[in-house]
């Protein structure tokens, strides 16, 4: 608890430093509210894709974790379509990612690129990104601090590309987005509101990689976001195939 309040005081003098100088109650989810209006004041003036453009290099130069800022090869800001209706989200980038800059490029990001493309989208026509940005060193799990500092990016991104439908990649992307400690199975395959957009939680490519036989229950969820993407009007919605039950062929897809 004692740490929890010195991450808490910490955070509360950055943003004082940042403009904001009142903060109503010493609440976790308010102070990172009020962390993101910091972030989206500073790309405020400017048209929706020129502010996601613009938002890049303000978290492409941030220090606030010391340590993964110390430890990072490079920020993973996030790719794809700045206009998109579906925006995956994982947990942190790994050392892959971290070389290379972009999100999950490494064989579970192969097979988040199979199951993208097993509903009629593909990596260029989606936005991916982490909830953090840097990669933790050794892979570790993203400590509370890090979340608080990094969150205000992923939602101002949010904000930004106006999603029609987030989908949350693993256990702790779903329960950091969703503010729960529920595990994952009983998190999937039902929708909830997150930051104005429907959010639906499914299991992480890399635990698909060690637990081939989830693949259709991931199936199953990826129908529930066809379905709801394809509600669309027809003059917004891109071409999706028809909906229907995933014979084994398009099991082995993913």
């Amino acid at each position: 608890m004692k740490n929890i309040a010195e991450q808490l005081k910490n955070h509360l003098e950055m943003l004082k430093a940042s403009g904001v100088d009142f903060v109503p109650k010493a609440d976790f989810s308010r102070a990172v509210k009020m962390n993101s209006t910091v972030v989206h004041q500073e790309v405020s003036n400017l048209t929706s894709e020129e502010k996601l453009s613009d938002l890049k290099p303000l978290v492409l130069k941030c220090v606030k974790c010391s340590e993964l800022a110390a430890k990072r090869k490079n920020v993973v800001f996030g790719s794809g379509n700045p206009k998109a209706e579906l925006v995956f989200v994982g947990e942190a980038p790994g050392q892959d990612e971290d070389l290379q800059g972009l999100p999950f490029v490494g064989k579970a990001g192969q097979l988040l690129t199979k199951i993208i493309e097993s509903i009629g989208q593909s990596r260029e026509s989606v936005f991916i990104c982490n909830v953090l940005k840097c990669r933790p060193p050794g892979n570790r799990n993203p400590l509370p601090q890090e979340i608080f500092n990094c969150e205000p990016y992923l939602i101002e991104q949010i904000h930004l590309i106006k999603p029609k439908i987030i989908c949350a990649l693993g256990t702790f992307a779903a329960q950091t987005l969703l503010k729960t400690e529920k595990k994952i199975s009983s998190l999937r395959g039902k929708f909830y509101e997150y930051q104005g957009s429907k959010l639906l939680c499914t299991f992480h490519p890399a635990y698909l990689l060690r637990n081939p036989e989830e693949k259709r229950k991931v199936w199953e969820d990826m129908k529930m976001i066809r379905a709801e993407l394809a509600s669309t009007p027809s003059g917004l919605r891109p071409n999706l195939p028809l909906e229907r039950s995933a014979p084994t062929s398009e099991l082995e897809m993913i």
